[in-house]
């Protein structure tokens, strides 16, 4: 029995470098499922890219010129657009993950990784799964040692709107993040309150 053909995933890539550019591309080009319906090589167009062809993953850098990367992704999480976003950097460094998670991208990846890494992580956040290194689960989930119960701004954030009863999706919508990365925020506030649902830590937050 043969077996049933894979969704096709679309593909927006969006990177200044040629280079990287024509090897995402060509990467992706021998893979079934996979299609590239647009490139971009700055902020700006990768925008119009996504309100054009609505694909499924932007695979894309944060360094790009006119409008970077983590500015195109806040503009399309605040107006909603209906896109998973994989970011691909050559830096790996605290301040890139952080401004990656931030700006609620669902996974990041590195220009270094080996291309069945890559391919992979399209596939995973295509999937709906979030996708980052062990380094920004480690900075989500420290407890700082001034106050080992200390949320983040976002954390804290999330924390009210779950006191007023809103919902992942409403999170999401209020934060103009991805519904995947207000799950990831969740986990580790219930982590640092020692809360294990939305309840506990609403009682928590109106205690406080």
């Amino acid at each position: 029995m043969n077996e049933a053909p894979k969704p096709m995933i679309r593909i927006v890539l969006a990177d200044d470098h040629a280079l990287v550019l024509e090897g995402l591309r060509a990467l992706l080009s021998a893979e079934p499922d996979l299609r590239v319906v647009a490139t971009a090589t700055d902020g700006e167009r990768l925008l119009e890219a996504v309100k054009r062809f609505s694909p499924d993953v932007v695979v894309m850098d944060l360094q790009m010129p006119f409008m970077d990367g983590l500015t195109c992704l806040r503009h399309i999480r605040a107006e909603g657009l209906p896109v998973r976003v994989l970011v691909i950097s050559a830096f790996r460094d605290t301040h890139t993950l952080r401004s990656a998670v931030e700006g609620g991208a669902d996974g990041f990846a590195l220009k270094t990784d080996p291309p069945n890494m890559t391919l992979a992580a399209i596939r995973q956040v295509a999937a709906g799964h979030m996708v980052f290194p062990e380094a920004v689960r480690r900075w989500l989930i420290r407890k700082p040692q001034s106050d080992p119960g200390a949320l983040t701004d976002r954390e804290e954030a999330v924390l009210a709107l779950i006191a007023e009863g809103k919902s992942n999706a409403q999170i999401g919508a209020v934060l103009s993040l991805s519904e995947n990365t207000v799950k990831f925020h969740l986990k580790n506030l219930f982590a640092k309150l020692g809360v294990t649902n939305r309840t506990e830590a609403a009682t928590k937050y109106h205690q406080r």
